[in-house]
């Protein structure tokens, strides 16, 4: 039996695929939300949308700093599996729920299966990365998305149980195509004529003078932009005036985002997952960030690093080159259970 740790919106996209290919191998999986989104938009939502089975498991571990978030769920995920005894742990990207959940499984000598496995920004600032670094130091199968991820395992001494599968996100993306291109735009908005917009990290979302910095950025587009909040900006946009062009949605669920990003003229974002979404929409992407763990979304420019927010209207109707599969064929998924079973 497999013990699948999630706790936030992508993990939940990821598993819809993941859990399906587990399921039709055979084996037993039982899942513990950790409830680090616990928003009904981004949490509940998800799974009832996207067919899953909820979670048997919830330590509504939300809130509070890193450390205290991480102790939270730890100890939570460590009495789980003294009752459940598993034989694998399986866990999905860099949030504080894959490493609670690793570092669980590493004390009681559980195997454990990251996917997503060698990415690396190179900025140990961001939590991601710390996170993230040390699940796959801590792993016994590491599922990889590219090649480049498995060479950043190779240069840390990582070399036994590496698996090149493809990303499982671009089978959730396939899978779920037809059902996100059925949905209706919201009112107003028309094909290719506005910009989508997300926000959610720390390093843009806490310091106030860059998230106006930010705003005011978006105001000098000549573009409509669409805004779904994220539950963690919306109280800091209280305190700052919105421009006139930008129209702010409530978070959305993943077919309505999908929907939202396959018929805008670009992506503006610091999310790691949508870089990609947006590679496979063919929606050119702009990353508020320094770096990216998404490297192979930079080749062509169809997805371009911006660390001033001034420069985004001198970079916004540049036009990508030739675009190129990327992140396998979509049966990610499939692999990742022939390997476990």
């Amino acid at each position: 039996m497999i013990l699948t740790v999630l706790g936030a919106r992508p993990q939940f996209i990821k598993a819809a695929a993941v859990s399906r290919a587990l399921q039709s191998a055979g084996i037993d999986e039982i899942v513990l939300h950790t409830g680090q989104h616990f928003d009904h938009e981004m949490d509940r939502i998800f799974f009832d949308e996207l067919d899953m089975p909820y979670p048997r498991y919830n330590l509504n571990a939300g809130g509070g700093s890193h450390a205290v978030q991480t102790a939270k769920m730890l100890e939570g995920i460590e009495r789980v599996m003294l009752d459940l005894k598993p034989d694998k742990m399986l866990v999905y990207g860099d949030t504080n729920s894959t490493l609670a959940a690793a570092l669980a499984a590493a004390k009681l000598s559980v195997p454990i299966a990251h996917v997503e496995a060698g990415l690396r920004s190179y900025n140990m600032n961001m939590p991601e990365e710390v996170n993230r670094k040390l699940t796959d130091h801590a792993s016994r199968y590491l599922f990889c998305p590219s090649n480049d991820a498995a060479d950043n395992l190779k240069q840390e001494g990582i070399i036994e149980g590496v698996h090149v599968v493809g990303d499982v996100m671009l089978d959730a993306f396939q899978l779920f195509r037809s059902s996100y291109k059925a949905k209706p735009l919201p009112e107003g908005l028309t094909e290719g004529d506005f910009m989508l917009f997300t926000l959610h990290r720390p390093s843009n979302t806490d310091d106030q003078s860059r998230l106006s910095s930010i705003i005011t950025a978006l105001g000098s587009l000549d573009l409509p932009v669409v805004w779904p909040v994220h539950p963690r900006v919306k109280q800091a946009l209280d305190v700052l005036g919105i421009p006139g062009n930008v129209r702010l949605l409530p978070a959305q669920s993943y077919l309505s985002m999908m929907r939202l990003l396959a018929a805008a003229y670009g992506l503006i974002t610091d999310s790691g997952g949508m870089q990609k979404e947006a590679y496979w929409a063919k929606t050119k992407c702009i990353t508020l960030r320094d770096e990216t763990e998404w490297v192979e979304t930079l080749k062509n420019g169809w997805n371009q690093l911006v660390t001033s927010p001034e420069r985004l209207k001198h970079v916004i109707d540049t036009v990508p080159g030739e675009w190129l599969p990327l992140y396998g064929d979509g049966n990610a998924s499939i692999r990742i259970a022939d390997v476990l079973k």
